[in-house]
Order: structure tokens, then sequence, then C-alpha cells
């Protein structure tokens, strides 16, 4: 039962492959533990790195799909399917939220894609949890989606757990396969950056975008951009965000995962203790 007593914690969740929905190491473990450290939301507001187009768009359908927006990965990848319900009226409360900006309603043409659900199978396995997908505008720059996060604050009052998934460090063409647990000096660097400001003052994580390590840590800032919208919602609410989880995979992604608001302490438990697992991942030409 939805506990609307409570305001809900937002979270930065880096999601890397969308093979981990298959898989079980450290960073699932996590994920698997916000699940169960959270209040039974009413709504799940998830902003996917994955869902990157030139508009502020949010799911407004009753039952979103499952969306496999991946290549050369195994049919079991395929296979998966999230029939987690929408929330048509979360959609509206979200265009109230953030006026004067703009935000389309989608009615079908998008769903729920692997940002979104990769975690999910692991955070809310049952499916029962309503899912809103709000899209990532490509055509608008840093502070607006730092702004746009705080916009959002609000409805961790309201039941809904908001989640952004990405990675800070996103860079697939600099990926090296036998680095599997390993980071470059680039992206450690722009990662203990953005850890150093989440840590401190999330208000001014956009700023990160004129790092000089950036161009190489997120060459497309699709996957960096969720991270903004949890950093704003932290600044709003005067708190900084608190490390869960970190690490680095095939040198130049990185799996950190924030949290604003109060969580159990298994969390980080799970966090410090949980053993990573051998991974099987397809080749370099895959989208991840």
């Amino acid at each position: 039962m939805t506990d609307a007593t409570q305001s809900m914690p937002a979270v930065f969740v880096g999601h890397g492959s969308p093979m981990n929905a298959l898989e079980s190491n450290r960073y699932t473990a996590v994920w698997q533990a916000i699940g169960a450290s959270v209040p039974r939301p009413r709504a799940i507001l998830v902003v996917s790195a994955h869902w990157y187009v030139n508009a502020t768009a949010v799911t407004a359908m009753a039952q979103p799909k499952t969306v496999h927006d991946f290549y050369g990965f195994p049919q079991a990848l395929f296979n998966v399917q999230y029939p987690a319900p929408g929330l048509p009226d979360l959609a509206e409360e979200i265009a109230d939220a953030v006026q004067p900006d703009r935000v389309a309603a989608d009615h079908g043409s998008w769903g729920l894609d692997h940002g979104t659900w990769s975690v999910l199978v692991h955070a809310f396995p049952r499916a029962d949890v309503p899912v809103v997908q709000l899209s990532v505008n490509a055509a608008r720059p840093p502070d607006y989606h730092l702004g746009l996060g705080a916009k959002l604050a609000g409805l961790r009052q309201r039941g809904v757990l908001v989640i952004g998934s990405g990675n800070i460090v996103h860079n697939l063409r600099a990926m090296d396969w036998n680095a599997t647990d390993a980071g470059f000096d680039w992206a450690r660097r722009f990662n203990e950056k953005a850890i150093a400001i989440a840590t401190s003052t999330p208000g001014q994580a956009a700023a990160l975008a004129t790092d000089p390590d950036f161009a190489m840590a997120a060459p497309t800032p699709d996957h960096f951009l969720p991270f903004l919208y949890v950093a704003g919602i932290a600044a709003e609410a005067g708190e900084p965000l608190r490390l869960l989880i970190d690490g680095y995979t095939y040198g130049s992604l990185s799996m950190t995962c924030f949290a604003a608001g109060a969580m159990q302490a298994s969390v980080h438990h799970v966090a410090r203790d949980a053993e990573a697992a051998d991974s099987h991942l397809p080749p370099p030409d895959s989208n991840i």
C-alpha cells in the first residue's frame, strides 16, 4: 500500500548494459535493495537516457509497451517483458508541475525502454507499480534539465519515486573490453568530480558540462543528463545527494548511483558488501 505520509527518495542509477536485466552483480544487488528500501510508490517516474528526442514528452498510455531499443544481444534479452501499467493522470501532474515549460503527452510512440526496465526488473520485479517515462530533450542545455528536475521535486510528496537512469561516464567508442572493472584516468577524474559536486552542492551539477573531461566522459550527453534531474531535485530540497555505489566497467563507463532522501541502511550495506558477478556482454558494435 502506498505510504503518502513519507517523502519519496529520488535516485540516479548508472544502468550500464541492458544485459544487467539478466545478470546478478553488485550493481543489480543495489537496485534490488533500493526497491526494498523505499515506501511503496504510487508511481515511478523514470528519466531514461534512451528516450533522447528533440522534445520534452511524457508517456501517457494506460499500458506502456516494453521497448527493446538495442541490437546484437542474446534472444533472452529480447524476451524480457516488463508489463507495468502506466498512469495517465501522472502525465497531467507533470505537465502542471513544470509550467511554463511545456510537456507533450505521448499516447503510443514510446513505452518503457531498457534504461527503465533493466533496472526495474530488479528493483520492482512484480511490475505492479505504475511507471511513466519522461524524455530527455536533446535540444535543451544542461541548466534546463537541472531546472526541470527541481520543478519535479514536489512529486516526492505525492508518492512518486523519481529515477534518473543513465551513466555519469558513457563513452562507447573508447571501451576496452579487457578492462572489465577498470576506469580510464579521464573517466575516474570526471566521475570523481561529479561525486564531489553531487554530495556537496548538487545545484551546481550542470557546470560539469564545461569540465575539460566532459567531452571524453559524455561525447553525447544523453546518459549524463538524467543525472541532472536528480541533482535538481536534491538542490530544490536543500540536501546533497548520497553516493550509493560507485564503479567502472570497460574503462569508459561509470556505474555510479546516488540518492536524495531517506533510505534504509540496507542499501549502503549491500553496496559495500555485494560481490561482483561475471558478466557476459555482446560485441562492441551493440547499442548499450
